[in-house]
């Protein structure tokens, strides 16, 4: 159960969420994700290595850059998961309000 949920609390982050979004597409050096954010080296660092402690993303260095990749897409599964349940919640609000 410990496991599960520092899977979930890795996930419990917009920036994580966002990271993973855009490492699903490519992979990114720490630089460009901190560009793409708009945060600290340190700080981008500090959701990769929850990320990375979780198994979800993986990295390799090149040279002086660490290059980071998703390494399960399944989690991405989940998050569709999530977005169903959000859609339901507002179709059974539209619902309960008429």
């Amino acid at each position: 159960m410990e496991i599960r949920a520092e899977i979930l609390k890795a996930l419990a982050h917009p920036t994580r969420l966002y990271i993973l979004e855009e490492l699903a597409e490519a992979p990114h050096c720490v630089c460009e994700l901190t560009e793409m954010v708009g945060a600290d080296i340190s700080t981008i660092s500090k959701h990769l290595s929850l990320l990375r402690n979780a198994g979800l993303v993986g990295y390799e260095k090149k040279g002086k850059q660490v290059w980071y990749h998703l390494r399960i897409r399944c989690a991405l599964n989940f998050l569709t998961c999530v977005e169903t349940v959000l859609k339901q919640q507002a179709r059974d609000r539209l619902k309960a309000a008429r």
